[in-house]
């Protein structure tokens, strides 16, 4: 395998890694406390994020005369139009990135091919040197365009959401559409998975081959562990996944809408026509 091709792919483990640990940590809720929260409820995570989640969604049940299935839909629409500024900038790190890599692609083989048979340390470290030259040289920082902030932003909203759903027993009192919210659906689980699966099949679109292969064992694994855990939960929960995986849905569509890959030449390529 090339080098450059190893130090890429090893980006895209990091962040294929921490989407897993971000949905493991959001479908298994950390193990902890569901006791009901309310005003007294000590802690700053549950006083400044779950509970002003709980007493929103409680509001604005109030709003449509106790409809508690409408307010988590609309509770969730709030919470994933409140996130969008960052998981459009996420993208269009990503995108930066790699178009930058298409750009000094042609001067990084040769990079490769000048130092393939030099195996020595020195060299090695020679090699090293003149990459990060060449990076430095385009304003390529990999680290910083994996775009790992915005998504550990998210985390902690997102959980708070989760816990407030868990944490405000009036939610398990009513239903909505055809389930009851404080009890399991044998429906929801498949159009939660279902639709999950669709958004990952979204984001891949425009993707190259060899990097959607590297991003499938998420895509697929992902929706199956909503599916799994759903069955195991109120029917509040996968509602709440299915409502923000419709979400996702059509931000991901308007993103590469609005963030479309423009072909850019390299210096390289530049220097070579004239």
């Amino acid at each position: 395998m090339e080098r450059s091709s190893i130090f890429t792919s090893s980006f895209k483990r990091i962040y294929i890694i921490l989407a897993m640990i971000g949905l493991f940590i959001i479908l298994s809720g950390c193990q902890a406390t569901t006791e009901p929260i309310n005003a007294e409820t000590t802690g700053v995570f549950n006083h400044y994020v779950v509970y002003p989640f709980s007493y929103l969604i409680k509001s604005i049940a109030i709003l449509f005369n106790g409809n508690y299935g409408l307010s988590l839909v609309l509770v969730t629409l709030l919470v994933r139009i409140a996130l969008m500024p960052l998981m459009l900038k996420q993208y269009k790190n990503q995108l930066t990135m790699r178009e930058k890599m298409n750009v000094i692609q042609p001067e990084m083989k040769e990079l490769q091919e000048k130092f393939k048979d030099k195996k020595d340390s020195e060299n090695q470290k020679q090699f090293q040197k003149e990459m990060m030259e060449l990076y430095t040289k385009h304003q390529f920082n990999p680290i910083a365009s994996i775009g790992c902030l915005p998504m550990l932003i998210q985390f902690p909203i997102l959980i708070g959401f989760y816990y407030a759903i868990m944490r405000t027993p009036e939610i398990a009192e009513h239903s909505f559409l055809w389930f009851h919210l404080g009890e399991t659906d044998f429906i929801l689980p498949f159009l939660a998975a279902l639709v999950y699966f669709i958004q990952f099949k979204a984001s891949q679109m425009g993707m190259e081959t060899q990097q959607s292969k590297q991003f499938a064992v998420i895509g697929y694994i992902g929706p199956v562990l909503m599916g799994v855990f759903s069955f195991t939960v109120p029917a509040a929960l996968p509602l709440y996944w299915t409502v923000g995986g419709l979400f996702l849905i059509a931000q991901t569509l308007l993103s590469k809408a609005i963030y479309k890959s423009k072909p850019i030449q390299s210096t390289h390529e530049v220097v070579s026509e004239k």
